[in-house]
């Protein structure tokens, strides 16, 4: 399907902004400047930033080895030959490599200029500029993914909500239909939701952590932890007292499946659990102590499960996730 994007619209506007520029200004060479702003315009603005301030640095090395190469070489072909050789190299050493391909544009205007003077410096610095610029201009204006994140983690909380929900189930009833496709939708929409944080965040210049972000993170561990409990639940094949508390208790837990810290809550409630299991009667088989068995383990990883989202609220006490 024929669609047009926001970096294709502030590319062409950037790139037509900047020609008429260098064109208004009766530049030589004009049009580079055109290029120059379609290689800066970036997905984020800290990558285009990054991207203008490399692509500018190149360019300034680039003029000071075409300066004095062509003229003690001459403008010939292996000149240019030359120039690549000790060029490049030196990008790569500085971490300049991205802003290759804008200096050849201007080096090429050198070479084809045939000589060194002081107009066709500030030309093509003028070129350099305006392409950057005007792409930096562009990427002024970002469109807020703040709504998609939101979006992101209420669908992962449901996620996380019905998850619970079947364990509670099938430990009560020893049976049930689900297929656990919420499961494997829940590790893809963590990994979407972590790449569009990291958008969100090199969209902010000065901002180096992002709450959604480590939000996703914090998931993810505890995704790693329903996947343990998986096998331990099908693992229960008796129906026992035990086996109803932990159940309804399972059940609370996926009720309360939000950003707000009730990880303090459901921990204290575990632990009385665990007093009441103390108190019970011995198991009176093989197969009920096995069960037992697989029932505190399970009891070892919801408090586990618990326990990330009780340091998370502790470390990053972001107003977002209160």
């Amino acid at each position: 399907m024929f669609r047009i994007g926001y970096r294709t619209i502030k590319t062409a506007l950037g790139a037509s902004l900047a020609i008429a520029i260098a064109q208004f200004l009766q530049l030589d060479y004009f049009a580079s400047a055109a290029i120059i702003a379609i290689l800066c315009v970036q997905k984020t603005r800290r990558s285009s930033l990054s991207m203008s301030w490399v692509r500018f640095a190149a360019a300034i090395i680039g003029m000071i080895y075409a300066s004095v190469i062509f003229e003690l070489l001459g403008y010939h072909f292996f000149s240019l030959g030359v120039f690549l050789l000790l060029f490049i190299p030196t990008t790569v050493a500085l971490r300049l490599q991205a802003g290759i391909v804008t200096s050849a544009v201007i080096i090429l205007h050198i070479y084809s200029y045939g000589t060194i003077t002081a107009a066709l410096i500030v030309n093509e610095l003028a070129l350099i500029t305006i392409g950057v610029g005007c792409a930096l201009l562009m990427n002024i204006y970002m469109p807020s993914v703040e709504n998609d994140l939101s979006d992101m983690q209420n669908r992962l909380e449901e996620l996380y909500s019905k998850i619970f929900h079947e364990f509670a189930v099938y430990i009560k009833y020893g049976e049930s239909n689900w297929d656990g496709r919420e499961i494997t939708e829940a590790a893809d929409l963590l990994q979407s939701a972590k790449n569009t944080a990291i958008q969100n965040l090199d969209n902010h210049i000065l901002r180096y952590e992002d709450q959604y972000y480590h939000y996703f993170k914090m998931r993810e561990k505890q995704l790693d932890i329903i996947e343990r409990m998986m096998p331990l639940i099908t693992s229960i094949d008796l129906q026992l007292k035990q086996g109803e508390m932990i159940s309804d208790f399972i059940e609370r837990l996926s009720v309360g499946v939000n950003p707000k810290n009730t990880a303090f809550i459901f921990i204290n409630q575990l632990e009385e659990l665990r007093d009441i299991f103390k108190e019970m009667p011995l198991p009176e088989s093989r197969e009920e102590f096995e069960a037992r068995a697989a029932m505190l383990q399970l009891v070892q990883e919801i408090e586990q499960y618990l326990l990330i989202k009780r340091q998370f609220k502790t470390v990053k006490n972001y107003s977002l996730l209160r």
